[in-house]
């Protein structure tokens, strides 16, 4: 009988491990530091690492205390405080990305300088719309179904935190680099500028559709 318990409790507690990794798997892919890096291609160029790491560190704060809130209320925010359902958000973020996607098919990655302002305003324009978007806010409200609030929180915390290690980590090898390698650097970072507006613009498409799908089921 003790023997199955352990058994038991030993399943649960790897159950619960993968549920943990699952979750901060989803968070950490939909961040996708190696594609954050392209769209923060004019800071990663302008900025020395001090700087960007006070940007990138203010910009994460913001983040995570945004994913936290969506975590903790879920889509009652939308349905309860805003009044709207969350296929609206899902529609809205869609067109936002498609534009987003548009710019840097016709202007490469310089293209979401547009989009964040002036430059004393970085940490809050990194933040959104490059960290916080409709998918990973969909992602926040999903962890905080599956788990506990400090558990969700803690998750997210450690994937944000991920993410921005490793954005650092390709700041650092970028300037390396560039020096040696200048022309290779800015092939590089036009030819995947190009490639992520193939993927911003799937993205937006995706999310409108799942926006309008969700409409029509409520007719």
């Amino acid at each position: 009988m003790g023997c199955c318990l352990s058994v038991t409790a030993h399943f649960i507690v790897v159950l619960n491990m993968q549920e943990l990794l699952s979750s901060a798997t989803l968070l950490f892919i939909l961040l996708n530091p190696f594609l954050v890096i392209v769209y923060l291609t004019d800071i990663v160029q302008r900025l020395d690492e001090k700087a960007f790491r006070n940007v990138l560190f203010r910009a994460g704060i913001i983040s995570t205390g945004v994913f936290c809130c969506f975590t903790i209320l879920g889509d009652a925010i939308f349905s309860r405080f805003m009044q709207v359902e969350f296929a609206s958000f899902q529609i809205f973020g869609g067109i936002v990305f498609m534009l987003i996607g548009l710019q840097f098919v016709f202007r490469g990655p310089g293209a979401i300088e547009l989009l964040r302002g002036e430059s004393r305003h970085l940490a809050g324009a990194v933040a959104m719309p490059v960290l916080i978007g409709p998918g990973t806010i969909s992602a926040s409200v999903v962890i905080g179904k599956r788990h506990d609030s400090w558990v969700a929180c803690t998750v997210i915390f450690l994937s944000v935190a991920i993410c921005l290690v490793t954005i650092v980590v390709l700041k650092r090898i970028h300037d390396r680099v560039k020096p040696r390698n200048e022309p290779l650097v800015e092939r590089y970072f036009e030819i995947a500028g190009r490639i992520t507006a193939l993927v911003v613009g799937t993205i937006s498409v995706e999310m409108i559709m799942k926006g309008m799908q969700a409409w029509l089921e409520k007719l």
